[in-house]
């Protein structure tokens, strides 16, 4: 598979939490093949949601125009649901169809606490947490799906941090966040019986360890010296851009036997060995292998074989 073909035209697509991480990344790839990509968010010009950064809704769907496609911003929040039925009506209105959608609203890091049980953590932002991670997509999946089973061969995506076969026997991080991700993997699995009978396909899918804005910033690097953070964070070798991720969506959206993956629980590496694409340096990180066979055994980073 060539990273650069335009099997995607006249495909359209939701990426719901698109303003910035795997969402933005993402919408690119999928622009970059063709498509027309909705990207949708809180995070507008002079009205940035709690996390208050600088990425916008409207600089991704800039990005998705530049690598191609045609890119449209809508802002929303998906907790609410006249805004995310406004949305889709709006994708009716404009384009009849809807054949990818992207489930990726998130928004939560800086809402829970490592390694806090959940009787040390704080509940308010623990209940705010599940609603942004769980709420949020089910509320998507409601007014999205009607309008994508329309046609036949719709592809639903539920991003989430970890394979179930990863997180079924690990804790992660602390209990709302396990609950919150593990929620999504089952989110994929309950719509693939659903979706699979109607001609849809849904999948989990999550990325390795992701060099997204948050992560660059908190380690004090940017794309371009990201290794210089190796020596606090050896293992941060194994890390992907969000363009990785991206190209999985790309790849399974492009994908006419799609459907043999329904239900499952999906990593971008492992989707990398299948389809054949890279991440931008030309390299295939596998990081939940690395993570199992390496790191989780207490070895030295070594990417060898692994990227």
């Amino acid at each position: 598979m060539r990273d650069d073909e335009r099997d995607l035209e006249g495909r359209v697509a939701l990426v719901a939490g698109a303003t910035r991480g795997a969402g933005r990344g993402i919408a690119v790839q999928l622009g970059a093949r063709g498509a027309t990509v909705y990207v949708s968010g809180r995070s507008t010009a002079g009205r940035p949601s709690e996390y208050g950064r600088p990425e916008t809704i409207e600089g991704t769907a800039e990005l998705v125009t530049a690598a191609g496609g045609r890119g449209v911003a809508v802002v929303a929040d998906h907790l609410v649901p006249d805004q995310v039925e406004a949305l889709v009506g709006r994708i009716h209105a404009e384009q009849g169809r809807l054949d990818v959608l992207v489930n990726d609203i998130w928004g939560a890091e800086h809402l829970f606490e490592w390694e806090s049980p959940v009787w040390e953590h704080d509940l308010d932002r623990g209940l705010r947490l599940l609603r942004l991670a769980i709420d949020t997509h089910a509320v998507t999946s409601h007014f999205a799906l009607p309008l994508m089973l329309r046609e036949p061969g719709g592809l639903v995506v539920e991003m989430t941090d970890g394979t179930a076969e990863y997180n079924a026997t690990r804790y992660r991080n602390s209990f709302f966040y396990d609950l919150a991700k593990s929620a999504v993997l089952r989110m994929a699995f309950s719509l693939g019986h659903e979706l699979g009978p109607r001609g849809a396909t849904a999948v989990a899918l999550t990325p390795g360890w992701l060099r997204s804005e948050i992560m660059l910033d908190t380690f004090g690097v940017t794309e371009d010296n990201w290794r210089d953070a190796l020596e606090k964070v050896p293992h941060f070798a194994i890390s992907e851009t969000p363009s990785y991720v991206g190209r999985a969506v790309a790849a399974l959206a492009g994908d006419p036997e799609a459907s043999r993956w329904n239900g499952q629980s999906l990593s971008s590496g492992q989707l990398a060995g299948v389809y054949g694409f890279t991440d931008l340096d030309g390299s295939r990180p596998d990081a939940w292998r690395y993570l199992v066979e390496v790191q989780d055994r207490g070895l030295p980073a070594d990417t060898t074989g692994y990227r």
